[in-house]
């Protein structure tokens, strides 16, 4: 089954704590702190792979979680940085956050999202040495790394997309032209997912050609099929208008199919298009297209039951897909976009103590501290610093 739509949870990994710790050799009974840091949580992130056509792998699996950081030692010993978990997705994979916006496109292979930053790591008790305090006995535990819910959609990326009403040949044509090899049968609705094939070119240049479920009226307002697909075809470069030549009026099974497009809107009423006449073999001769309209740039007769003139659009697509747009050197854009989220400071920090721990900052109240030191490691009956004041964690 194709799935072009997921929604996941992350959580980056957490950071390790800072160690509290003293030098303590033979003939150095009181040596001062020497405890390390700890290393920083793992970052959950997202790699656009061009192997990959769907988001199957999410119906699985749902939740990812980074490493941990390591928790420092003693003698200078930083711990080691959690493990970073890297999660491919097709080329063509947005990235919407739990309010419904887009904060990423990974429209390129190697793309890559950073959706959750793992927690920093906390210092060591040698980071707080000062000539005014040289024997400092606390030290910082780790932040908490992000969490976060975003949703996954796909959008295929075709440089050619054939569209039409069902059972107007679409995946005949596919079958004939690319190595593709969608189900075929006489009757609507045959195909119930896009599928995507590779045509070649005998110089070796190769497209991508996608045949998306047929359309019907008001497939742009959710009825049918095709309203979960009409977003394939947003970033398809041409689009073929496949046509039952047999079925009646060819004109005006274009314009029906024309028209949701149009409402649809995303730039598919002005994409350069191609209309094929299929089913010739049924007809004595082929029929008249007279419709003037500047989007149109070929008109095919052909049959995909007998081949006859499959081979001359063939060869023709490599002439009418537009050439891919390309960014001037100069623009400052890169290569390919990286989403990092935005880091949130928190206005109080939580240190381990020798007896337990120690709030500094814009202490917060209630719930929030309980959860904070809770996250920190408190136990039960382990001794709390705050403002000064010394209280028991309950």
């Amino acid at each position: 089954m194709f799935n072009d739509r997921a929604r996941i949870q992350v959580q980056a990994g957490r950071g390790g704590d800072g160690a509290l710790s003293f030098r303590r050799e033979k003939y150095v009974p009181k040596g001062g702190p020497d405890g390390g840091d700890g290393g920083r949580g793992g970052d959950v992130v997202l790699v656009a792979d061009s192997d990959l056509r769907d988001l199957s792998r999410f119906r699985r699996e749902r939740r990812f979680k980074g490493g941990r950081g390591g928790h420092g030692g003693g003698s200078g010993k930083h711990g080691a940085d959690g493990e970073r978990v890297e999660l491919s997705v097709p080329v063509g994979t947005q990235v919407f956050d739990a309010d419904g916006n887009l904060v990423v496109d990974l429209a390129h292979a190697g793309a890559q999202a950073v959706l959750g930053r793992g927690g920093s790591g906390g210092r060591g008790n040698r980071q707080f040495a000062s000539p005014t305090r040289q024997t400092p006995r606390f030290a910082e535990v780790g932040t908490a790394g992000e969490e976060a819910e975003f949703e996954l959609r796909l959008k295929l990326l075709a440089d050619a997309a054939l569209v039409g009403l069902p059972n107007a040949g679409k995946s005949s044509l596919l079958t004939r032209i690319s190595n593709a090899k969608p189900k075929i049968a006489d009757y609507p609705f045959t195909t119930l997912e896009p599928v995507l094939g590779t045509v070649d070119a005998p110089d070796g240049r190769q497209l991508v050609a996608a045949d998306v479920p047929g359309l019907i009226e008001g497939a742009s307002e959710g009825i049918g099929l095709g309203h979960d697909f009409l977003a394939h075809l947003e970033r398809a470069r041409l689009l073929v208008h496949v046509i039952d030549a047999a079925a009646g009026d060819p004109v005006e099974q274009f314009r029906t199919i024309d028209r949701e497009l149009s409402e649809y809107g995303a730039g598919l009423e002005i994409r350069p298009q191609v209309v094929v006449l299929n089913k010739l073999d049924l007809l004595p001769e082929p029929p008249a297209f007279e419709l003037a309209d500047e989007r149109i740039q070929r008109v095919f007769a052909l049959s995909c039951a007998t081949g006859a003139g499959v081979e001359d659009f063939r060869r023709a697509l490599f002439e009418l897909v537009p050439e891919p747009e390309e960014q001037p050197s100069d623009d400052g854009l890169a290569d390919f976009l990286v989403y990092r989220p935005a880091p949130k400071g928190r206005p109080f920090k939580i240190l381990r103590t020798d007896r337990g721990f120690r709030v500094t900052g814009r202490v917060p109240e209630g719930e929030e501290l309980e959860e904070a030191l809770r996250s920190a490691g408190a136990k039960t009956g382990d001794e709390v610093e705050v403002g000064g004041e010394i209280l028991e964690f309950q």
